[in-house]
């Protein structure tokens, strides 16, 4: 019940108000209801927000759901409607909030355990509300491996929908620690996951930190679930495995090599299988890993055998020991899906052991009594000195599905006309953006434009602005300045484009090619913009069938997602995905000429390429289809400066394939890899890389980091920030499917850490930098004393695994005295992009300073 509605009783109460007279004034409020349901259908105006209307917007809805998709929204697969982790049993659960109504209505929190939407729990209203913030405290009675709170808002009313939010996890109720997730919810009816990484706990505590429409002091709930154990632990590393043996209770020998210790030969081809010629062994079965020294672990992969489906593993235990002898209470339990994707265990605390064992006690499918597994991994928490960080997750009110980072630190966001879902030509777009300083997520929904601008290209402009083009409104082109946080149009393509790849030129132009997943199938072919005239210029001589993949799917997929490399005199290197390379001239009419192929590569669509030195690219990952094809775990140097051909040369392979990943230069030249699937599926989840890695050039070889909390695959981001850290997130968007990735995380990469997690001193760039310097001109540059380097990165905009906005360009630097430098910016500007940057000194040991940003031309 509303206050309003309580004041109503009350007078009625009192005998100020009739009966008759309340009932009519009811009936009033009923039909207003109904009108104002039926207002987003009606096309009222007060429920858009303009480009300056920073009240949050909900997407328009109809009886408390999103509208329909359009005709052209692909359904998702079966695999993503049902979370990777399993919804807990609520059997047995408590709730315990800071206060609740119980005068006004029936508003306690017990409600949220009661499988009930239509009850709800609501902060105490009545008389003098109950101040923000509000908790609610859920025991599970039980400690349990814990990954996300769903939280499903009351749908009677709006007020109380949670806006801004903290969660945090105790194994006690009284030690907590720091948040485990922080964001913002939309201020809308949808369900939400509030994910976080994999951890054991008894207790968990949602905390309402504002209410999602700033209607009042008020917050709301009408059930609360939570998600288990994902399979996917985040934070750990796989231990090597070199000299471990396994053993296993029984293991078929005689009809087929299967012994126990084929599952640490490193092939998914080879199985141990338990014992089924004859008389098969019984359920359960066991098998022992020794690592041969006492380590500190907390969790396990298993990998189902690849051919067949007997002996998939269903229900299961993990044990652990010291001895090999005495193994004590179980550190996980549960049971996985009857498939042949990997999975894991996270444990429910870190335990040292020396003697790993995974116990099966039933067959996935039901098929016999028999178990069987391909590899077994275990993994133990990360060092941070040799793998980094994960920061905790931050929740958006819609999907990021591409991303711009601003001069402002900050990080601009946006997903479709919806914030979950998209679909047709819409005409708006919502927004986000992500305040770097004080973790802050504000929404605000586009319609000045008339532009959705889901699956777009994008263009860092020479001025900072952010050009869009296409997508969902496919000929359209909008414009983001940081300077007054205020979008514009400009000119609509002459070509209607989505999927098309974008790169700024050297002349300051912006360069556009393919894009036919809008606007029809077929003749992309290239386009420039003019930032004088606000106009767009046909390239008749830059046909887009030059640039295509192979893809059976017809230029439909063949022509998205392009690698640009933009270089001097307003020429661009298309370097993939297909393996053709080809140089690109935009002058006059345009041209195209060969360049070689990528060496050994195939077409590699939804792989990508990252500028990490001058005139020197990395490719890597991809698939030679669109999706339901094998990615590749191949890399590949790509370099200009050995003359009029590039050269393109293999490098180290990457540990795991990969498409739909993202990948991010750093200042120190080495490049990170982030999310992406083994075999490609959009809006799934299954295979996904939950193990970030990062290049060195120095090498050529990949080293694995600290694993993601989260899946990030189709439609999710990545970007390096000024403080030499990088924002993963996204993934998703496809309404009411289990893989919409509504959050975001930050990974501090192990160049900032110590091994127990603090953060290494950093040299610090001290005094005024210029905020505007001219190509060829030479820069005062003052540090602390320990910067000895400098680099620039150039502020990236990412969508669909492609930056091509990004690159690294080292700087040459003349030591003047302690800590006082002079830096070169270099005079070509195919070299250095027109365009904001971020200006990074380093030490000796590669150690960045926070960026100060400039901007260059």
């Amino acid at each position: 019940m509303s206050a309003c509605s309580a004041r109503l009783f009350g007078r009625l109460r009192s005998g100020e108000i009739s009966p008759r007279r309340l009932s009519r004034i009811l009936v009033f409020f009923a039909t207003l209801a109904v009108v104002t349901t039926l207002f987003p259908l009606l096309g009222a105006g007060g429920n858009s927000a303009t480009a300056d209307n920073r009240a949050p917007a909900p997407t328009p809805t109809v009886g408390g759901t999103s509208p329909p998709p359009a005709p052209h929204h692909r359904a998702a697969p079966a695999s993503a409607m049902e979370p990777l982790a399993p919804m807990l049993p609520r059997t047995g659960w408590t709730v315990l909030a800071g206060d609740e109504e119980t005068t006004g209505e029936n508003g306690r929190a017990v409600n949220v355990l009661d499988g009930s939407a239509a009850t709800i729990w609501h902060s105490k209203w009545l008389g003098t509300a109950a101040p923000l913030p509000h908790t609610l405290t859920v025991d599970i009675h039980r400690t349990a491996v814990v990954s996300a709170l769903v939280y499903r808002p009351r749908t009677g009313s709006a007020n109380g929908r949670i806006g801004e939010y903290q969660l945090h996890v105790s194994a006690d109720g009284q030690s907590w620690g720091p948040a485990v997730a922080t964001g913002t919810l939309a201020d809308d009816t949808t369900t939400k996951t509030l994910s976080f990484a994999a951890r054991g706990a008894r207790f968990v505590r949602l905390t309402a930190v504002t209410e999602a429409g700033g209607r009042g002091p008020w917050s709301s709930a009408a059930e609360i679930n939570l998600l288990g154990d994902p399979g996917s632990p985040a934070s750990t590393v796989d231990l090597p495995r070199d000299g471990w043996t396994a053993v296993a209770s029984d293991e078929e020998t005689t009809s087929a090599d299967n012994r126990a210790a084929l599952v640490l030969d490193g092939s998914s081809t080879t199985l141990w299988h338990s014992k089924w010629s004859g008389t098969a062994a019984p359920l359960p079965h066991s098998i022992t890993l020794d690592m041969k020294r006492t380590q500190t672990v907390s969790a396990l992969t298993y990998e189902p055998r690849r051919a067949g489906a007997n002996g998939r593993i269903g229900a299961y235990s993990v044990t652990t020991s010291i001895d090999g002898a005495t193994f004590g209470t179980p550190v996980a339990t549960g049971t996985w899906k009857d498939d042949d994707t990997v999975k894991g265990a996270t444990f429910t605390r870190a335990v040292d052991a020396r003697y790993v064992r995974l116990t099966a006690t039933t067959e996935a499918g039901g098929r016999g009594p028999w178990s069987s597994a391909a590899e077994i991994r275990i993994a133990g928490p990360a060092d941070p000195a040799t793998t980094g960080s994960w920061g905790q997750v931050t929740g958006f009110p819609l999907v990021p599905v591409a991303t711009a980072v601003l001069p402002n630190n900050k990080l601009l966001a946006w997903s479709a006309y919806a914030i979950d879902r998209f679909g047709g030509s819409n005409g708006y777009t919502q927004t986000a953006i992500l305040d770097l300083t004080t973790g802050q997520v504000s929404q605000r929904r586009i319609d000045n434009t008339r532009h959705d601008m889901f699956c777009p290209g994008i263009a860092v402009l020479a001025d900072g602005r952010v050009l869009v083009t296409g997508g969902s409104n496919a000929e359209r082109a909008s414009i983001y300045d940081p300077r007054t946080d205020a979008w514009s149009s400009t000119t609509d393509m002459n070509i209607a484009r989505g999927y098309q790849a974008m790169t700024l030129l050297s002349t300051g132009d912006a360069f556009v090619l393919g894009g036919s997943w809008s606007g029809g199938a077929g003749g992309k072919d290239g386009e420039v913009w003019s930032p004088a005239t606000g106009t767009w210029r046909k390239l008749s001589g830059v046909p887009v069938t030059t640039t295509m993949t192979a893809d059976q799917a017809g230029p439909y997929r063949a022509d998205n997602h392009q690698w640009l490399h933009a270089t001097s005199g307003g020429r661009v290197l298309q370097l993939g995905p297909s393996k053709q390379l080809n140089w690109i001239s935009t002058t006059g009419n345009g041209s195209v000429t060969a360049a070689g192929t990528r060496a050994d590569s195939q077409d590699a669509m939804n792989g990508n390429a990252v500028a990490y030195d001058i005139g020197k690219l990395l490719t890597l990952g991809g698939a030679p289809a669109y999706e339901n094809s094998d990615a590749t775990r191949r890399a590949y140097t790509v370099d200009l400066n050995g003359g009029a051909q590039p050269v393109s040369t293999r490098t180290g392979d990457m540990a795991q394939a990969r498409a739909f990943s993202n990948s991010v230069v750093m200042p120190d030249g080495k490049v990170a890899v982030f999310g992406g699937q083994s075999y490609p599926v959009p809006f799934s989840d299954a295979t996904s890389t939950m193990t970030p890695e990062i290049w060195d050039p120095q090498t050529g070889t990949f080293t694995p980091m600290a694993s993601m909390a989260v899946p990030r695959n189709y439609h999710s981001v990545a970007n390096l920030l000024p403080d030499g850290r990088i924002f993963s997130g996204g993934g998703g968007l496809c309404g009411g499917c289990a893989t919409n990735h509504s959050d975001g995380a930050i990974f501090t990469p192990p160049y900032l850490l110590n091994s127990d997690g603090t953060e290494k001193p950093r040299p610090a760039i001290i005094g005024t930098v210029p905020a505007r310097v001219a190509h060829g001109a030479t820069v005062p540059v003052t540090t602390d004393g320990a910067g000895s380097a400098f680099s620039l990165v150039r502020m990236g905009a990412a969508t669909h695994s492609v930056d091509n906005d990004q690159r690294r360009v080292p700087l040459q630097s003349i030591r003047l005295a302690d800590g006082s430098y002079e830096v070169r910016i270099p005079a070509d500007p195919g070299v250095a992009l027109p365009g904001g940057y971020m200006l990074f000194a380093l030490d000796a040991k590669g150690v960045p300073s926070k960026a100060r940003t400039l901007t260059i031309g």
